[in-house]
C-alpha cells in the first residue's frame, strides 16, 4: 500500500476514535460531576472528624487540671484557634497566612463553648484540589483512546486486505502489460518511421500520427506506475536540444489539424533535472496544446533565461479552461469527447512540486491558453 494510502487509513481510525471518545465524553462529564461532589464530600467529612476531634481535645482539657494543652496536630491538616476579638491564639502552620479567603482549601469553622484556652471558635483547613479526578480521568481518556484507535487500526486494515491483495495483483498485471506493448510499439514506430522516409502519404502521417498519440499515452502510464518506486535522479540536460526534439515529434501531429508551430529557443540552456520527468511536461504540454487547439490556428513555444531562471512558455489559441484549478487534478478531463485518461497535467503538476518548478497557467475562452513553467535554479 502506498504512503497515502496508509495516512488516509491513519487518519479515518484517528477521527473515528475521536468521534467515540466525544461520544463517550458525554456520559462522561456527568459522571466526572458526580465523582467531583463525591470527592469534595469525603474530603469534607475527614476534614469534620478531624475538627471534632480538636474540638473534644479542648472540651477534655477544660475539664482537667492539666497545665499544658497538648494540641493535637495532623500531617493533612491545619488548625487555628481564635479568641473573641478574632485574634489568632495559636495555629499549627504560621507560613499560611488568610487561609479563610483561600479559595484552594476547604474549611470547617466551629464555635466553642467556654473554655480554659480562652478560645471563640476552631477553624480547621485543608488544602483541596480536584487534580487527582482529573489526571485520573485523562489516563483513563488516554488508555480509552488508544484502544478504540487501535482496534479500530486493526479492523479497518484487516477490511481493506482483499483490496491491499488486488491492488498488488492490479499492479503486476500493469508492470506486465506495460513491459509487453513495449517491444511492439518500438517496432512499430521504427517501421512507420522507415515508410516514411521511403514513401510520404497522408495514409502514412496518420498511422506515424496515432502511433505518437500511443506512445505519449504509454509513457504517461508507465511513469503514473513508476514514480512511486522509481527514484527518477537528476542528470545534466541540454534543455534548448531536447525541447527542439520534442517539437520535431509533435509538428507531424499540428500538422494534421494545420496548427503551426512557432518556436523561440534560446541556445545552450543547462539544466540538473531527469530527462524522463522534464520530456513529461514538455510533452503533456504540447498535447494539450495542440488536442484543443482548432484547425489553422498557432502554438507559440519560447525558452529563455531570466536571471538564474529559466522560462518555459507555451502558448496556444485554443478553446481555452473552463476552470484552471482542476486542470492539474487526476482523471480532469476539460472535454471528454478530446480523448485521454487526464492524468497528464496530474502527473505535470507532481514532477513540478518534486522539482520546485512554478507553474502559472492564464487563460480566455475561445482564445487560449498560456502555461509558465518557471525553472528555479538547483541549490
Amino acid at each position: 500500500m502506498i504512503e497515502k494510502d496508509k495516512r488516509y487509513i491513519y487518519m479515518l481510525a484517528f477521527f473515528y476514535s475521536m468521534m467515540i471518545i466525544f461520544v463517550v465524553s458525554i456520559p462522561a462529564w456527568f459522571y466526572i460531576s458526580v465523582e467531583k461532589k463525591s470527592y469534595h464530600q469525603s474530603r469534607m467529612q475527614n476534614l469534620e472528624y478531624y475538627a471534632y476531634s480538636v474540638q473534644k481535645s479542648i472540651y477534655d482539657f477544660s475539664r482537667t487540671k492539666i497545665h499544658v494543652f497538648d494540641f493535637p496536630r495532623s500531617l493533612f491538616y491545619n488548625a487555628s484557634l481564635y479568641d473573641p476579638k478574632d485574634k489568632k491564639i495559636f495555629t499549627t502552620n504560621t507560613s499560611i497566612k488568610n487561609i479563610l479567603h483561600d479559595d484552594n482549601y476547604i474549611h470547617k469553622k466551629i464555635l466553642l463553648n467556654t473554655n480554659r484556652l480562652g478560645a471563640k471558635y476552631l477553624l480547621v483547613s485543608q488544602y483541596f484540589s480536584y487534580k487527582d479526578i482529573y489526571t485520573k480521568a485523562f489516563i483513563a481518556a488516554f488508555f480509552l483512546g488508544a484502544v478504540i484507535f487501535l482496534m479500530t487500526l486493526f479492523f479497518v486494515k484487516i477490511s481493506l486486505r482483499p483490496l491491499e491483495q488486488l491492488n498488488r495483483y492490479l499492479r503486476t498485471f500493469f508492470n506486465d502489460a506495460m513491459h509487453e506493448l513495449k517491444t511492439p510499439l518500438g517496432v512499430m514506430q521504427l517501421n512507420l518511421e522507415t515508410l516514411r522516409n521511403r514513401e510520404d502519404s497522408k495514409v502514412l502521417r496518420r498511422l506515424y500520427n496515432s502511433m505518437q498519440s500511443m506512445i505519449l499515452i504509454y509513457e504517461d502510464i508507465e511513469y503514473h506506475i513508476k514514480h512511486t518506486h522509481v527514484d527518477y535522479k537528476p542528470e545534466k540536460i541540454d534543455f534548448s536540444h531536447l525541447l527542439i526534439n520534442r517539437i520535431e515529434v509533435f509538428r507531424d501531429l499540428a500538422k494534421v489539424k494545420e496548427i503551426e508551430i512557432q518556436e523561440d529557443i534560446a541556445e545552450n540552456i543547462i539544466l540538473m533535472i531527469n530527462r524522463i520527468e522534464l520530456q513529461r511536461i514538455i510533452d503533456n504540454t504540447l498535447s494539450n496544446a495542440i488536442k484543443y487547439s482548432d484547425r489553422r490556428r498557432k502554438i507559440f513555444v519560447k525558452l529563455f533565461r531570466e536571471g538564474e531562471k529559466t522560462i518555459l512558455v507555451i502558448k496556444d489559441q485554443g478553446v481555452g479552461i473552463k476552470n484552471v484549478k482542476k486542470i492539474f487534478e487526476r482523471y480532469r478531463r476539460e472535454d471528454t469527447v478530446k480523448g485521454g485518461f487526464g492524468i497528464g497535467l496530474s502527473i505535470v503538476k507532481h514532477i513540478c512540486n518534486k522539482n520546485n518548478i512554478d507553474i502559472s497557467v492564464t487563460t480566455s475562452e475561445q482564445k487560449g491558453s498560456t502555461f509558465t513553467y518557471t525553472f528555479q535554479p538547483r541549490k
